[in-house]
């Protein structure tokens, strides 16, 4: 027998432009942020891997997401740490889109960040 994957909705469409990012608490695991990159979502956990703050409340400039507390930087289509004080990359979730509803698939593998995602036109 197959397991359902669990997912959570985060929102429509039209509710996470591009250059927006929002935070989501979903049952059973870490707070997950998910951006919007030039219309092409993606999802990490929330939480900075160095000082413990909400990366939701830091800054998004392009595909890099800011700390709020001291400016560690993190690719979010990877999860890379890019910079001192951050050392350990962030966990990463794949996203999907479908019937103009942004979800995340919560125990699903990360995608390969450079391939597009057929079914909903947009990277994990």
């Amino acid at each position: 027998m197959q397991r359902a994957e669990r997912r959570t909705s985060v929102c429509p469409v039209a509710e996470l432009p591009p250059g927006a990012m929002r935070r989501v608490e979903a049952p059973g695991t870490e707070a997950i942020t998910v951006y919007n990159v030039d219309g092409e979502f993606h999802a990490t956990a929330d939480t900075c891997t160095h000082a413990l703050a909400s990366l939701a409340e830091g800054d998004l400039e392009g595909a890099e997401v800011s700390c709020p507390v001291h400016w560690a930087r993190f690719d979010v289509r990877t999860g890379a740490a890019l910079c001192f004080p951050a050392t350990e990359d962030l966990r990463t979730y794949r996203v999907e889109v479908t019937d103009g509803m942004v979800s995340v698939l919560l125990d699903a593998e990360p995608a390969d960040p450079n391939a597009a995602d057929p079914s909903s036109g947009s990277a994990a």
